[in-house]
């Protein structure tokens, strides 16, 4: 079988009113790894089933089958960052093989703990955390290829079909996982996902990525995680969007963290009725997800993640109270609708925030938020379940999660428009016109702008989102100074790690940048440009 080159990407179309949801299918590389997403998750949800099923049989305390969610999703919040860090450094076409084969080694171990009778609720989390390590070293780097694979017009599209993959191996995953469980037993379950996951990273084998080594070396991993923080604590977007994840999977987790035991309660509830109400959440957000190209022209953004939260309450007050499977099931395919088009809305605000080359830790952060959430959410509501019951732990969080969502969309503003985080192609350097030195050390770069003191308000909020920018780009101080003496006279003050990284914070320029600093330079009066100079701090 031919290996499968990046080369082979058909030019993007031209810019169209809306971008069908199957589009992006059409691109080979995209289908390609769109095709191993959709077995990773089947491997996923075949073990997440496998293993919360198993806990109910080893200790059905709802705190107990709870955790079988926070051990899944814990380890992303834990190393979610270290691991986007690594994804923007290395090659990521090799990260995600080695994340597949990792995948595959804790499967086996899970494997033989149950062949040889030697498997207990303890050592099920634990098992279950290591293959949540493995989910946490995978998702960054594939979030962060998937902009590498499609024209930014088709980005919302290929979001969407990888909800798509995502619930559609709800459907299957669960499906496999029932039906070994039931025919052979669990063990089965997680011998197949073995032998899926070692499949799926021969299949990304065969994709020829060029991967593009930085000519000034690679990050050290603590500078590259410390960069990836600040651009998302300068970014307003980022933090507007995670807000609302967070909320809205703190609150939504309550539903899945306990749907083996409304399983259990409902009419006839067994194994095969788990298998099928995430089958039917999976369906409804494929359903969902064929239908955002139009809601998304009909709305707004916040819009639809405010009627998302609504329906996805609505959704988990219905499961609360409901009887049999004919009741649980359309709120469950309801549930599905909500939950992809909040998470697409907001993963398409987040990825359209960040530029390439802080893309996988900034993703990172967002899985961070969404796995952090759920994990502590899984363990709070299965809190409240056990203290009270079930219905009110459910009924709690239906409520609190519509009013905190109502309060983070009108008070946690995420700024005007969208900028431009293209890369800057014209009018900016790479190099500065300066040799490296000799000392090493910290470097500071005074900027000196001479300006109208009338204008002097204006400048200052121009110098105010400048601060933004040079902090997202890894500067580790800013300051503006005014001098006393002349009026006319404004000092910038930059300190960067050392001159590596001075450098290569003029790599990390984007479009939006130019244009900013094309407005700061427009308040400088001099004859000249403003006066640079650079300094290393003696050690």
């Amino acid at each position: 079988m031919p290996p499968i080159s990046t080369e082979e990407t058909p030019i993007a179309k031209p810019l169209a009113a809306r971008v069908g949801a199957l589009e992006p299918l059409r691109l080979p590389v995209f289908r390609m790894l769109w095709s191993t997403w959709l077995i990773a998750n089947i491997c996923m949800w075949m073990n997440d089933v496998a293993a919360a099923w198993m806990m109910t049989t080893l200790n059905n305390s709802p705190i107990w089958v709870a955790l079988v969610q926070s051990a899944s999703t814990l380890p992303v919040f834990l190393l979610g960052l270290p691991s986007g860090a690594l994804a923007d450094i290395l090659d990521r076409r090799r990260w995600l093989v080695a994340t597949q084969f990792w995948l595959a080694g804790t499967a086996v171990v899970l494997c033989g703990a149950i062949a040889m009778d030697m498997i207990t609720a303890p050592l099920l989390l634990a098992l279950t955390f290591a293959n949540g390590i493995g989910l946490a070293m995978r998702w960054p780097v594939f979030a962060a290829i998937v902009p590498e694979l499609v024209p930014r017009t088709h980005l919302p599209a290929a979001l969407g079909l990888n909800g798509i993959a995502m619930n559609a191996s709800r459907i299957v995953g669960p499906l496999l996982a029932g039906a070994l469980i039931a025919s052979a037993g669990s063990v089965w379950v997680f011998a197949l996902n073995a032998v899926l996951s070692v499949a799926s990273g021969f299949v990304v084998l065969r994709w020829r990525r060029e991967h593009k080594p930085n000519p000034l070396g690679r990050e050290r991993l603590i500078s590259a995680m410390r960069v990836g923080v600040q651009f998302v604590r300068q970014s307003q977007r980022m933090r507007a969007v995670l807000t609302r994840i967070s909320i809205f999977f703190l609150h939504s987790t309550a539903l899945l963290a306990l749907l083996p035991l409304l399983a259990r309660g409902l009419k006839g509830g067994d194994a095969g009725t788990f298998t099928l109400l995430l089958a039917a959440m999976g369906a409804g957000a494929i359903f969902a997800v064929l239908l955002l190209p139009r809601l998304r022209q009909a709305m707004g953004r916040d819009a639809l993640v405010l009627r998302g939260a609504v329906l996805q309450a609505a959704a988990t007050a219905v499961m609360a109270v409901a009887p049999n499977a004919w009741v649980a099931v359309p709120a469950m395919f309801f549930g599905g609708m909500a939950w992809i088009t909040v998470a697409n809305s907001l993963s398409v605000s987040a990825q359209l925030a960040l530029p390439d080359w802080v893309r996988a830790r900034g993703m990172a952060t967002y899985q961070m938020a969404i796995m952090g959430a759920s994990a502590f959410g899984a363990a709070l509501w299965g809190q409240v379940a056990t203290v009270s019951s079930v219905q009110i732990s459910l009924a709690i969080a239906s409520v609190s999660g519509v009013l905190l969502m109502l309060l983070a969309l009108r008070y946690v503003n995420d700024g005007p428009g969208e900028d431009d985080v293209s890369p800057a192609r014209e009018g900016w350097s790479a190099n500065p016109p300066v040799a490296k030195p000799e000392e090493e050390g910290r470097v500071v770069i005074t900027i000196e702008y001479h300006i109208d003191p009338a204008r002097s308000e204006a400048f200052r909020a121009v110098m105010e989102e400048t601060r933004r920018v040079r902090l997202s780009q890894g500067a580790i101080e800013w300051a503006l100074m005014h001098d006393i003496a002349e009026p006319d006279c404004f000092v910038e003050q930059i300190v960067d790690e050392s001159w590596t990284e001075h450098l290569r914070r003029f790599g990390r320029a984007t479009a939006a940048d130019i244009a900013l600093r094309e407005r700061r330079l427009a308040f400088h009066l001099g004859e000249g440009p403003p006066s640079v100079t650079r300094y290393i701090v003696q050690r």
